[in-house]
């Protein structure tokens, strides 16, 4: 760590404390309204979140979001942070904004079990944010369920992303932390100057039941002629089961999968769900001129869902990070104990 000007020390982090709320409004047309904010440990602010009006689109099989919400790129970054089943996302999707200002169309066609999201974003209301990086862009993501059995509970995803944007002052600064929200950013390809970026990526998972595996693999190119047009490559593998039974329900609007439900909460008594997983996930930050630096990790873990509530993650890592000509191992010891009320 000393060679990224960084040292780890023991420290008690506050990741983030989150306000939501929602409801719909009285009209013939399905109209929906949603406003969050966050308590951000890292910055000690409060951030205003996933924030919009959502109506109904029927004559165009789906739903118009305009406000604050998350892009649309990969099933991972869409998807509820909590609802996930790893404690934090891949490394590879850091490269893509949390959040952004404009309109999305989600939609799905039931017969062909086809699903997409379409966005336009700018910054006009978002500039100055953390994750305001980019002036404007727009986001595709297009899904099939060639299996999508409610009977047998078995579903198999696939889904493709493609994203333009052109970021803020003609210049960016990609950057990952190791899949640990306290601890610095080990890989870094410092600020360097790019007109546009292209990123694409696929996505596929399968649910049988209990068992859930699944993978997503992203390319993010810059256009910079001064860096050597970089192309920066990521992703992961996993593999989890449900020891308890439960299966990870799937929601075909959105196409993402949600909370774990528990049969018996330990809170009447019963032993909750417990989940066990194993995940790879890796990124390159090294492309063009940039030297950013690479790092992998394995992460084998447990879920202890004792209600639909409440979640103890305990977790395992090791990863070897490459940079500066150096290369080293990390271990990370990790636990988190999650209230969700909703």
């Amino acid at each position: 760590m000393d060679s990224i000007g960084s040292a780890l020390k023991q420290t008690f982090a506050v990741r983030d404390f989150r306000i939501v709320a929602g409801g719909q409004f009285k009209t013939k047309r399905n109209i929906s309204w949603k406003a969050g904010f966050m308590y951000d440990g890292v910055s000690d602010s409060w951030l205003v979140r996933e924030t919009g009006v959502m109506v109904g689109v029927p004559e165009l099989w789906g739903n118009i979001f305009v406000g604050r919400t998350k892009e649309g790129f990969s099933m991972n970054k869409v998807m509820n942070g909590y609802a996930g089943w790893t404690m934090e996302r891949q490394m590879a999707i850091d490269v893509i904004p949390i959040l952004a200002d404009g309109v999305k169309w989600l939609g799905y066609l039931p017969k062909q079990r086809i699903l997409w999201n379409l966005g336009m974003f700018t910054d006009w209301l978002s500039k100055g944010q953390s994750f305001s990086t980019y002036k404007w862009q727009w986001v595709v993501r297009l899904g099939w369920l060639p299996i999508h059995s409610i009977a047998t509970k078995t579903v198999l995803h696939v889904g493709v992303n493609y994203r333009y944007g052109e970021p803020e002052g003609g210049a960016i600064r990609v950057r990952s932390r190791p899949e640990v929200n306290p601890a610095p950013r080990f890989i870094d390809t410092g600020g360097f100057q790019t007109d546009y970026s292209n990123h694409y990526g696929g996505e596929i998972y399968y649910r049988s039941g209990p068992w859930m595996f699944g993978s997503e693999i992203y390319t993010h190119r810059f256009n910079s002629s001064i860096a050597g047009d970089p192309v920066f490559i990521g992703g992961d593998v996993f593999a989890s089961y449900i020891l308890t039974g439960e299966s990870r329900p799937y929601n075909t609007a959105t196409g993402i999968f949600g909370f774990v439900p528990v049969k018996k909460p330990v809170f009447k008594g019963g032993p909750g769900a417990w989940e066990v997983l194993c995940r790879y996930s890796s990124l390159d930050l090294g492309g063009g001129t940039l030297q950013g630096g690479k790092f992998w990790r394995i992460t084998p873990m447990v879920n202890w869902y004792l209600s639909k509530d409440v979640r103890l993650e305990l977790v395992y890592g090791y990863g070897i990070l490459d940079r500066f000509n150096l290369k080293g191992a990390t271990q990370f010891f990790q636990c988190r104990l999650q209230f969700t009320l909703l």
